[in-house]
């Protein structure tokens, strides 16, 4: 094993206001890191998931505890789901900050006699580079194999836009441009590849700097539960740079040469750093590996762009429907305020859009033999409804059975998907001006 020797780490006297500040982001970065995902993007096994303690015990019962008996909060607290900006998150960011400043007053009233922590900086900054690299590679990789942002599905493109909500909104303009999500993804895996190699640490680090400032913008305009986790990535990015910061300046300014950085090494001899660096490349190889395989099967998943169709995919429109034996048109038709269109998208979905734009979800198991379909409501175990269907054409489809005591047959008519704009504009050199612009 490599000595470690205190000879290749220069000795410099920090200021105490570098001294605190290290300090404090150092266990403040660190609670943060194995209460959020980012410890457990690093600490990455196969067929093993380090959990984020945020929302285990025992920081989970502190935080419902101050809630309750600090802030005086009454209602519940989420913590489950996909949003990391609920209340929950919110009062354990705030105790994690207050208790990283009073470890670190105490860490600066016990240990006054150290001129530096340069070692430590040195093994702090190696975790933050390689917790950034891992968030990077996990967000890039969704997006180079485009899994984060499916394109839009056949209820999108029947949604009115004023119905979107700003997230759905924001989902479905980056869903519907495969060639934009996989460019965003591609920088933020290149911000990783260049954060786990020392000597490009810098530059991957102006590179996460500059997608994740970008990330937190959409998220905060967007409304997307992962403001917190985006402003922390930006901290850590920071973190990284803060060395290089006064160096980068003065380049800027023509003051200095960029290439002249002071570089020290922390083992003692030359094979000890080659090993040291051979090391970090391979674990950024298999982060990046790991990374990419969770996004492969999240694209082709249920639910991903990837997976399966329904038998019966497609957008149909309903020409004629009967209720009890009275054809109507969809218009006149009372039956769950008016259905106007059925939905075949995902392989174990229904859904039936109404004339006044909302959707009622059903799941949906299809028995291509039988030509059958059996509709259940995800809200009961009892509630279920058969119906049967016959394709006559490959764009017509009769479609009946019993739904709430109710006898229902319906004439189908299949959109032709050519005719939506948002699916099926590519890209153009010349483009022409558009017919109602101004």
């Amino acid at each position: 094993m490599a000595r470690i020797s205190a000879d290749p780490l220069p000795i410099t006297r920090w200021t105490p206001l570098t001294r605190a500040a290290f300090r404090f982001l150092f266990v403040y970065l660190g609670l943060y890191s194995f209460a959020s995902q980012i410890a457990g993007g690093v600490l990455l096994l196969p067929g093993l998931a380090f959990p984020s303690l945020g929302t285990r015990w025992p920081m989970r019962e502190i935080t419902l505890w101050l809630a309750a008996h600090v802030l005086g909060t009454a209602a519940p607290l989420v913590y489950a789901g996909n949003s990391g900006d609920t209340v929950f998150h919110w009062i354990q960011t705030l105790w994690l900050l207050a208790l990283a400043a009073a470890i670190t007053v105490l860490w600066l009233r016990f240990d006054r006699l150290r001129v530096d922590d340069i070692r430590l900086h040195w093994w702090c900054r190696l975790f933050i580079r390689f917790g950034l690299a891992a968030q990077l590679f996990y967000f890039g990789m969704a997006k180079v194999i485009p899994a984060q942002f499916p394109p839009p599905s056949l209820v999108t493109l029947v949604e009115p836009v004023g119905q979107l909500s700003r997230t759905d909104l924001l989902w479905t303009f980056i869903g519907s441009s495969t060639a934009y999500q996989m460019f965003a993804g591609w920088t933020e895996v290149l911000g990783g590849i260049l954060l786990v190699i020392p000597t490009t640490a810098t530059l991957g680090a102006l590179v996460a700097l500059a997608d994740m400032t970008h990330v937190l913008a959409l998220n905060m305009a967007f409304d997307v539960g992962l403001k917190q986790i985006s402003f922390h990535l930006i901290l850590m990015s920071l973190f990284v740079l803060a060395p290089d910061l006064p160096r980068l300046a003065n380049g800027l300014l023509g003051r200095q040469r960029l290439d002249d950085a002071d570089r020290p090494e922390v083992f003692a001899t030359t094979s000890a750093n080659r090993r040291a660096l051979l090391l970090q490349v391979a674990a950024g190889m298999y982060l990046m590996a790991m990374f990419g395989r969770l996004a492969w099967h999240s694209w082709s998943g249920p639910g991903g762009a990837g997976y399966r169709k329904s038998a019966l995919y497609g957008i149909w429109d309903i020409a004629r429907m009967s209720v009890d034996g009275e054809w109507r048109s969809p218009l006149l038709n009372d039956y769950d305020r008016r259905w106007r269109r059925v939905i075949f998208d995902a392989p174990d979905r229904v859904v039936f859009q109404r004339t006044d734009d909302s959707f009622a979800h059903y799941g949906a198991s299809i028995d291509t033999g039988r030509q059958s379909v059996a509709v259940t409501k995800g809200g009961s175990r009892n509630w279920q409804a058969t119906f049967t269907y016959r394709r006559s054409t490959p764009d017509r489809l009769t479609f009946g059975g019993e739904m709430d005591g109710h006898a229902i047959q319906m004439d189908l008519q299949l959109v032709n998907l050519d005719t939506f704009r948002l699916i099926n504009g590519g890209f153009r050199w010349i483009r022409p001006p558009d017919p109602y612009g101004g």
